[in-house]
């Protein structure tokens, strides 16, 4: 599946690694080029990832190949299959579902630490600073790789500022898993998830100190979420 998208896009491997320093390791180029390549939806759900193949591509050992892969594993993003090939992580409907629902409990959290803390205000104030770059990418039509990543920098600014570090280390195990289901999601229902005015209600309430509805609130943008990605639930399917 590597040559197709280098195919799609023929830049993508080599821009990911030759950004990196020269004394980064070939793993970690690798492991770059190949996060990149999922994240950015060049692979998709389900695409399989033969060794031999990407490492023609990227130009480094099958040896080199087989340790990212690895750590992909351990962020969520690489999945064992049959006979333990390797293909991009492909979440059900109900485990999508349910990851949603570990975000907002993990979120619903730090918004409550968040409130309950003196720099409330400040950390406010950070929100609506991270809202402005999330507006800013959609009104200046930025690549949907940029798209998803200011939505996500605002979720997880919402996780740093609330001072917990389990918190915030257990939001980025997620985040690997987020970031194929957002990019694999239909384009236009996924951007009114995505846009700014579904997250300024978040800020607005923090800034109040208001933490009832700040939940709600934060409740709603999930469900909303949920909804305009059309995850749909699995018993339903099933007797449709």
């Amino acid at each position: 599946m590597i040559a197709r998208a280098v195919e799609e896009d023929p830049t993508v491997s080599g821009q990911a690694l030759s950004s990196l320093p020269r004394s980064t390791t070939l793993r970690e180029r690798a492991l770059v080029a190949l996060r990149t390549a999922i994240t950015t939806g060049l692979y998709r759900p389900g695409d399989h990832l033969g060794e031999v193949e990407i490492a023609e591509h990227l130009s480094v050992s099958r040896g080199t190949v087989r340790e990212a892969l690895r750590h992909l594993q351990q962020e969520g993003l690489v999945t064992a299959g049959a006979r333990g090939m390797l293909r991009v992580s492909q979440l059900t409907p109900t485990e999508t579902r349910e990851l949603f629902q570990v975000r907002e409990a993990l979120e619903g959290l730090a918004i409550a630490q968040i409130i309950a803390s003196p720099r409330r205000k400040d950390a406010a104030e950070a929100l609506r600073k991270a809202l402005k770059k999330l507006q800013d990418a959609f009104e200046s039509g930025a690549d949907l790789a940029t798209r998803v990543e200011a939505d996500l920098g605002f979720h997880l600014l919402l996780c740093e500022l609330s001072g917990n570090s389990m918190l915030l280390k257990t939001w980025r195990q997620l985040e690997g898993p987020m970031r194929v289901v957002i990019m694999s999601a239909a384009g236009e229902r996924r951007d009114v998830a995505m846009a700014a005015t579904a997250h300024e209600p978040i800020a607005d309430a923090i800034a109040r100190g208001d933490a009832a509805a700040a939940q709600e609130i934060l409740h709603a943008h999930m469900a909303l979420a949920i909804e305009q990605m059309g995850i749909e639930r699995e018993d339903a399917r099933d007797t449709a």
